[in-house]
């Protein structure tokens, strides 16, 4: 390993992965999900109650109201003398909610606990977090690699002249549609290699990948990286050692797509974040 020698780059790589850490922390993110539960044609009743179809942690009531689907469209109902908050206003009345891949999801709160209605090819499902979990004050933090600049490597990005509908897996075990609108293609340890990506609207690129670290000392299914900003040119910087875990790595409750398998780099690339110990080697995917 080439030890970092720029202190000004390793301080902004320390911020970032601060950073990281306490995002996961935050109210309603990651480490306060409770629950996946994929809705049947109906009522689906929530509460408290172990009766209800969403149960929920208590102290809320035994029963606050349903999710009333119709095999497209879901509407909350609550029982009556109850009242929670939609997208921050208090409501008492049936609601018709946008599902998570609307422009504006309805984001339904009771105290400490919030839903929104996801749409996936799984299917219509609430997600469920509960604030109060005390993961998000006893996780012990990511792990990461020691930083290496060798790791941090210039690319040249090509757009594809249409962008490309792909097929990638997820941890529901199905496939989801996505678009690739080019590739990034770069020289690491010492050969070139080439990365399909996704265009962002800051001017960066999104990329999912796998390496021969998965299921070793790294996630399973891969791991997510954003690069610098595009230069006119197509130039493009890539810093593996901002490589990071989907969601799914962090809780059974997020939903997360994968790197096809043409996104996979054929060497161990062990920068970035961690998963598991490397005694104790992951070698299948969490649910």
């Amino acid at each position: 390993m080439v030890p970092m020698v720029d202190e000004a780059y390793l301080s902004s790589l320390r911020a970032w992965r601060e950073e990281m850490d306490a995002n996961l922390r935050r109210e309603n993110d990651r480490l306060a999900l409770a629950g996946l539960f994929w809705l049947q044609k109906g009522f689906n009743t929530f509460g408290s109650s172990r009766d209800c179809d969403i149960v929920l942690p208590k102290p809320a009531p035994r029963i606050i109201g349903a999710f009333e689907y119709d095999g497209r469209n879901v509407t909350l109902t609550l029982d009556l003398g109850q009242c929670v908050e939609v997208n921050g206003q208090p409501t008492t009345a049936p609601t018709p909610l946008e599902t998570d891949d609307s422009i504006d999801p309805s984001y339904v709160t009771y105290q400490a606990l919030r839903m929104v209605v996801i749409r996936r090819a799984h299917g219509v499902g609430v997600r469920l977090w509960d604030n109060d979990r005390p993961e998000r004050q006893n996780f012990p933090g990511r792990r990461w690699f020691e930083p290496d600049e060798l790791y941090h490597v210039q690319g040249l990005y090509v757009p594809y002249p249409v962008p490309v509908k792909v097929k990638l897996p997820n941890n529901l075990g199905e496939l989801e549609d996505d678009m690739m609108h080019g590739y990034v293609s770069f020289n690491l340890a010492g050969r070139g290699r080439r990365l399909d990506a996704s265009e962002l609207e800051d001017g960066r690129l999104y990329i999912q990948f796998r390496d021969r670290s998965n299921g070793l000392t790294t996630y399973s299914e891969g791991r997510y990286l954003y690069t610098e900003p595009l230069q006119e040119d197509g130039s493009v910087m890539m810093d593996f050692n901002r490589a990071f875990n989907p969601p799914s790595a962090f809780s059974p409750y997020s939903t997360s797509t994968f790197a096809m398998k043409r996104n996979e780099l054929k060497i161990r690339v062990e920068v970035g974040e961690r998963f598991g110990k490397p005694e104790e080697p992951r070698t299948t995917p969490l649910p």
